[in-house]
């Protein structure tokens, strides 16, 4: 090794070491709240259902505004955060979907319930788009899917600690004159708005700007990124009517939808299965983050192998394979034990998925049209698992069938697993090659 070599290694180290402590932490903790003010409303339910007259089907579908919301409010929210800055307009998701998760406690019937829902969507709708671009402007490839995993590991600890933490909060019943599901949407919503706050102080837009790098270590990072950017990808340089008819973009979109609907349908429904079996509140906040629990450490190991292997195809299709095999058992599976190991496979399915898929995407997508690219990809994914929760809640109400209605998610599963293998073959130099 030269002396060139090893000053380049060097540099490289500490660049990819300060990057990651400097954002990592900020943007996960973001994220747990985000996922955490998403999906409290499954444990706020067995309470808040009776008190405003929600019935299964009126809750699902109020839940599912949420997401309607999010599809149509991500592709704009990404474009203007390229236009004034990933700090200003983080910033203003947090601090604005921090007010409105906290404003849940106010609702008082049916349609305010949905009013509010679909407001969090729009507020909140950019945010991980907006945090996968604003990695694009620091990380090279070689590190985005085990930085990625870190970051989503956001998703099942808000979970495991959400769920305890929820349970607890319901508790608080009576406390005041509230009710504990107002302690838990008030308790988990504000602390948001302090977040975005120190975001506008935390975040820096560019490598350029970067007060805490050198000068060698900004240029070392601005020439690896740039020399990046120049090679050519399997979707460069298009339109956004090419793009949005790109069937690479549909089967990734696809494959998103799927594992976010594994997420989604759990997250709202996951607590009414598992008390269903005669437990207390705070006991099935306990039992509801063991899951979460499984999938936080299965998720970053993922994460690391997919990055170490530098190989994405196989770690995308299995975690979406994982997920239609649990769903499948999970319908008709009786005791307590077995549920919850099932819950737990499509858990890990589905939130291993998300650091190799999203690295994926990366390798399909230029710089050129990532912006657009992936908020199309989550929007419209986030809006067919979104759906997935209503369609979960229709079944269920109509057939009393948990099978039946695990069953649409368990097959966008596989389907999901069957597109990744068909628009991929292997990845070679890290360049993803595709048909058509």
């Amino acid at each position: 090794m030269t002396e060139t070599q090893h000053d380049n290694m060097s540099i490289e180290r500490r660049v990819i070491k300060k990057i990651i402590w400097r954002v990592v932490p900020f943007l996960t903790t973001c994220y747990i709240f985000a996922i955490l003010d998403r999906n409290n409303i499954g444990l706020a339910a067995l309470q808040m259902n009776k008190d405003i007259g929600l019935s299964k089907s009126v809750f699902g579908f109020g839940s599912s505004l949420f997401f309607i919301a999010y599809f149509l409010f991500e592709i704009p929210s990404n474009i203007i955060l390229q236009k004034v800055g990933a700090r200003v307009w983080l910033a203003r998701i947090m601090i604005s979907w921090g007010l409105v998760a906290a404003a849940m406690a106010l609702v008082r019937g049916p349609v305010s319930y949905g009013v509010v829902r679909f407001v969090l969507g729009a507020a909140e709708a950019g945010f991980f788009p907006g945090v996968l671009l604003y990695l694009t402007f620091w990380l090279p490839s070689a590190y985005r899917a085990r930085v990625i995993a870190l970051l989503m590991v956001a998703i099942p600890l808000s979970g495991f600690f959400g769920s305890q933490i929820s349970g607890w909060l319901l508790s608080l019943d009576g406390l005041f004159g509230l009710r504990g599901w107002h302690w838990l949407f008030i308790a988990e919503g504000l602390p948001v708005f302090v977040l975005g706050l120190i975001c506008l102080f935390l975040l820096t837009d560019s490598p350029q700007s970067a007060s805490w790098l050198s000068s060698a270590e900004k240029a070392w990072l601005v020439s690896r990124l740039q020399s990046e950017r120049d090679v050519a990808r399997p979707i460069d340089d298009i339109s956004m009517s090419q793009l949005l008819r790109n069937r690479s973009v549909w089967g990734l979109t696809l494959a998103s939808a799927a594992a976010l609907a594994a997420g989604s349908v759990l997250g709202v429904w996951q607590p009414q299965l598992i008390k269903a079996h005669g437990l207390t509140d705070a006991q099935t906040g306990i039992l509801n983050s063991i899951p979460y629990g499984i999938a936080s450490v299965l998720m970053i190991i993922w994460g690391w192998s997919s990055d170490k292997t530098n190989e994405r195809r196989w770690h995308t299709c299995v975690p979406l394979i994982l997920i239609a095999v649990g769903f499948s058992a999970a319908g008709s599976a009786s005791s307590l034990t077995t549920i919850l190991a099932l819950l737990s496979c499509v858990l890990v399915g589905a939130y291993s998925f998300k650091a190799p898929f999203w690295a994926l995407s990366l390798e399909f997508l230029s710089p050129r049209v990532a912006a657009v690219g992936l908020a199309g990809i989550n929007a419209v994914g986030t809006l067919a698992g979104g759906l997935m929760v209503n369609v979960y809640g229709f079944i269920l109400e109509r057939t009393g069938s948990t099978n039946l209605a695990m069953m649409p998610t368990a097959l966008m599963g596989l389907a999901g697993g069957l597109v990744i293998l068909t628009i991929s073959r292997s990845n070679r130099g890290g360049i993803l090659e595709t048909r058509g």
